[in-house]
């Protein structure tokens, strides 16, 4: 006696429910967000010794938090339309697109592990077997056993077969595995954070492009302003030198002053075909971020502002809540999520798996009959169960290696945190100290412009020498110069700045509706993630 026959319908369908209940099981650790290491409150402040107490890294920054479309702040309309464009013709953004569609496809297919697998078929056919084969010898012979011919009228039941039959068969196979211990559902987990993970990583991707689009933009102008300084030069210098001729003609001074004032010209004019040059590689630099062909901006942004600058007042907000804004946090975290789904996974594979099949199908060798009740035929219903008793350490081994990997990602997340604390702090350390610069660079300009004003004075009147105006010539060339790039670097600290604080895909990309730093989400500390021992098999 079977033991599908000793236990009944019941019994059966007893064991059926009480195998659909433990589909509710999940075994390994859930996920909790990581505690991290940042202030919960608080501003970016100088704790360094040089300090009597602790005070801003910047004066003009506010706890406000951080404006999303920070490149407003520049107040420069072609700054603002450009990175517009950016999102829709980037093309790191665009393969990050592409990779974020291929990981939302993988819930998809881990999904359909979960679910019941069904597979349609259908025959039918004649077939005929050899009077002069095996079946056709026997036909014959019980034919003279019976005393009549090899027909089926003569009680011949192997006649049939050797006269030729049709046989018509419809059906279908299923099976189910049951996910009693939640190795899908970790799988589905796992493969939506990693969706989380690629999502994230396409956000970070929109804000380097942002960054490096202002970055390249406030470059340009501080180039065209260089090319502005110098002309402004050449045509100062090129007004000395009409003086100096004149006091030649005069009879004054010899020509070695007028020789000294035209090498300082052509000196400056050799500095024009390098910044030129410098030009054309960063408009080319923006059209390529704009996935533009070469020059395809040149008649937008040849001729432009001067160089964008810094708001007077800077949102920078709590370090705390750089963990809700930069992306490449919440991807770390959501691939520590991903690897604390996958060590549920292996805890998984030590446990008994029971899968529920059936092959009905209906089969009649007239087709009449097919649909029939009396034509169906089925074989392997019910459940049937699979044990690992022995793998040779193989889950074991796996169990180890995702749990290595969850303290990989956990390390990585930490990484990642300090690293965004840090950038800020430096950034904000940066546009201090670029700043107080500025300011003694902006003294120094308007020093050398009296002193350069003082000795053309001095030197038409006959009391000064000619090498003293070449002198103060240079250093108004070389302050303005100093001053143009300061400005400029300022406003790259500033985006530098923006950047470390992760906003701008905000602008463009929604949340997501699962978002991996979810407050909801409860768990186990990360600790106990780490630590949970092992099992034995």
């Amino acid at each position: 006696m079977t033991l599908s026959r000793y236990l009944g319908r019941r019994g059966r369908a007893m064991i059926t429910a009480g195998l659909l209940g433990l589909a509710g099981c999940t075994v390994g650790p859930d996920f909790a967000p990581p505690a991290t290491p940042l202030a919960d409150a608080g501003d970016y402040l100088d704790t360094g010794l040089v300090a009597a107490t602790p005070r801003r890294l910047l004066a003009r920054t506010i706890d406000a938090e951080p404006d999303v479309a920070w490149w407003l702040a520049f107040r420069d309309p072609v700054l603002a339309q450009l990175e517009d464009r950016l999102a829709a013709q980037n093309l790191d953004v665009q393969t990050t697109t592409a990779r974020l569609f291929q990981s939302r496809s993988q819930i998809n297919t881990a999904a359909a592990a979960g679910l019941p697998t069904l597979n349609g078929q259908g025959s039918a056919y004649r077939q005929q077997f050899s009077k002069n084969g095996t079946i056709g010898l026997l036909s014959n012979s019980l034919g003279s056993l019976t005393g009549g011919s090899s027909g089926a009228s003569s009680g011949n039941l192997t006649a049939p077969l050797t006269n030729g039959f049709e046989s018509y068969t419809l059906g279908f196979d299923a099976s189910w595995e049951l996910d009693l211990w939640g190795k899908v559902r970790r799988s589905v987990e796992s493969a939506e954070a990693q969706a989380d993970a690629s999502a994230e990583a396409r956000r970070d991707a929109l804000i380097s492009g942002q960054a490096e689009l202002a970055r390249a933009y406030v470059q340009l102008r501080g180039t065209q302003e260089l090319i502005r300084i110098d002309l402004a030069n050449i045509r100062v210098n090129e007004q000395i030198l009409d003086v100096v001729r004149v006091r030649q003609q005069k009879g004054l001074v010899t020509g070695l002053d007028t020789s000294s004032a035209a090498q300082q010209v052509e000196a400056i004019k050799a500095q024009l075909p390098q910044l030129q040059q410098q030009e054309i590689q960063q408009i080319n630099a923006i059209s390529l971020l704009l996935g533009e062909p070469p020059l395809a901006l040149s008649q937008e942004l040849v001729a432009g502002p001067s160089i964008p600058p810094v708001p007077p007042r800077i949102p920078i907000g709590v370090p705390s809540s750089l963990v809700m804004r930069r992306p490449d946090i919440r991807r770390a975290e959501a691939n520590l999520h991903s690897a604390v789904a996958e060590i549920g996974v292996a805890e998984a594979q030590f446990f008994p798996s029971v899968t529920l099949t059936g092959s009905p199908t209906v089969n009649s060798v007239d087709p009449g009959k097919l649909f029939r009740g009396s034509s169906l035929q089925y074989m392997n219903i019910g459940p049937s169960i699979s044990i690992p008793l022995f793998e040779g350490g193989r889950l074991k081994s796996n169990l180890v290696l995702q749990r290595a990997r969850q303290q990989e990602a956990a390390i990585a997340y930490q990484k990642a945190v300090l690293q965004g604390w840090h950038d800020v702090v430096n950034a904000l350390a940066a546009l201090r100290g670029d700043e107080a610069r500025r300011a003694r660079l902006a003294r120094q300009v308007a020093d050398a412009r009296q002193a350069l004003a003082l000795s053309r004075a001095r030197y038409v009147q006959g009391v000064e020498i000619f090498t003293t105006v070449l002198q103060a010539s240079q250093t108004v060339l070389q302050a303005e110069t100093s001053l143009s790039q300061a400005t400029a670097t300022i406003s790259t600290d500033f985006v530098a700045l923006s950047k470390a604080l992760g906003g701008g895909w905000e602008t463009t990309f929604p949340v997501g509706r699962t978002p991996p730093l979810s407050l909801a989400k409860v768990g186990i500390p990360l600790t106990d993630v780490v630590h949970d021992g092992a099992l034995g098999r």
